[in-house]
């Protein structure tokens, strides 16, 4: 009999803070799939293997609910009767849902004409008061902000701290679903919130091992014959949650170098993926996966530096411009030994019609940055041989389909008409 899912705050209590294990407000949330991507680890090629996180599969369609969850948790145990959330689509779609769920009342600010029609149909549905600001989304969250230090009501961004303990569950899933840490994570990069998320979950689900300070895990299986040596809490941990675990980073060429785009300029690729060093009583973890965020060259303030006062791209989730967790992320980056680097918007396109192609998932634009970086990064040698390699795609393609309906030129795809006639169609079809 398969297992009932209960949503992320109760499938991973034992590593949640306390205020939000009860009265919890749940859609069940998380446990999405990860997906096999054989035929974009055949185009890297080096022996990888590539993994996709599909957070579209979570209730509202996206990430966001695994942060709402903990969110709307949060505000209704500490009396809250109001949200609100800067939004430009997704944050708003999820805060409306788990509100409604709650029977809080949830107002979202968005950018006026910088919305999906599907995120925004799915706020008005949940019965949000929804208002269009005249500006861009750095815009409307500071207004939010503002809100919420001077009315009664709950900011529930990213830069809310519950929201961070929601998402990080998906680095917990993913741990659980592949019995081992990812080489390489790769992830797209807007508010910069997911990206601190995931890397606050990858360290966490080491230091919940409890391994000896100065442990070093280095390329190796680890299973119950070699346990002594092989890292034998963290086996003994995920084994049991039912998981058999392998701990691995795999040698880079000595070729292979960072670009300009690197945590640590001129590292190599080779010292960021060695060995693992696991420093539990100091808290300290030392890249079990290098995070690799990745931004819409029309909005990457974290790549290029500055502040974009215009950000602009096809990909609307990560159309950002000030991160409002530039920091974080840049130190998630760092501390893990990744990379941070842009794609254009050709590029995100491309990969949207790659990952749908060929695997059957149909995510978002902004989704396809990571797989578009991973594939812009493997142009450039920087993906070590053998690694495994996972992306999340953040959203489903549902929620911004109208790229997804015109070809490369921008020309409009339609459906090829025939008559109510058998040859013809079969013709048609090259039968």
């Amino acid at each position: 009999m398969a297992k009932l899912w209960r949503g992320v705050l109760t499938e991973y209590a034992d590593l949640l803070p306390a205020n939000l294990t009860h009265n919890i407000v749940t859609l069940q949330e998380g446990g999405t799939p990860l997906i096999e991507a054989r035929a974009i680890a055949e185009q890297i090629g080096n022996g990888v293997s590539v993994w996709l996180k599909f957070e579209g599969a979570n209730p509202t369609g996206s990430f966001k609910d695994r942060g709402m969850t903990a969110a709307i948790t949060d505000a209704k145990n500490a009396g809250s009767q109001a949200v609100v959330c800067a939004s430009t689509g997704n944050t708003s779609a999820s805060a409306a849902a788990y509100s409604a769920q709650a029977g809080l009342t949830c107002s979202v600010l968005v950018p006026q004409g910088k919305i999906a029609m599907g995120k925004l149909a799915q706020a008005i549905a949940h019965n949000a008061k929804v208002i269009q600001i005249d500006g861009n989304f750095d815009d409307c969250l500071v207004l939010a902000r503002k809100l919420a230090e001077n009315y009664l009501v709950t900011l529930v961004n990213s830069i809310n701290p519950a929201r961070m303990q929601g998402q990080k569950t998906a680095a917990f899933e993913i741990v659980d679903q592949l019995g081992r840490f990812p080489d390489i994570h790769c992830i797209p990069v807007g508010n910069a919130g997911n990206i601190t998320a995931y890397w606050m979950g990858f360290q966490e689900y080491c230091r919940k091992t409890h391994l000896d300070t100065d442990t070093v895990v280095t390329t190796g299986t680890a299973t119950a014959a070699d346990a002594p040596s092989k890292s034998p809490a963290l086996v003994g941990y995920l084994n049991g949650r039912g998981v058999g675990v392998t701990i691995s980073r795999t040698n880079a060429s000595d070729s292979d170098t960072a670009t300009d785009h690197t945590a640590n300029a001129g590292s190599t690729a080779n010292d960021t993926s060695v060995v693992t060093e696991i420093h539990s009583a100091t808290g300290t973890v030392a890249a079990p996966t290098a995070m690799w965020g990745f931004q819409a060259e029309g909005a990457a303030p974290l790549v290029d530096g500055y502040i974009f006062e215009h950000p602009e791209t096809i990909a609307s989730a990560i159309r950002i411009g000030n991160p409002a967790r530039a920091e974080d992320a840049l130190a998630a980056v760092s501390e893990s030994q990744g990379l941070l680097d842009k794609v254009s918007d050709t590029e995100i396109l491309a990969a949207q019609k790659l990952i749908s192609n060929t695997t059957g998932v149909f995510c978002e634009p902004a989704s396809a940055a990571s797989i578009a970086g991973l594939l812009k990064s493997a142009k450039k040698g920087l993906v070590p041989a053998n690694a495994t390699i996972t992306a999340t795609l953040t959203g489903h393609g549902l929620k911004d389909p109208s790229f997804a309906l015109q070809d490369s030129t921008g020309a409009a795809l339609k459906p090829i008409e025939a008559p109510n006639y058998l040859t013809r169609v079969a013709t048609l079809l090259g039968l």
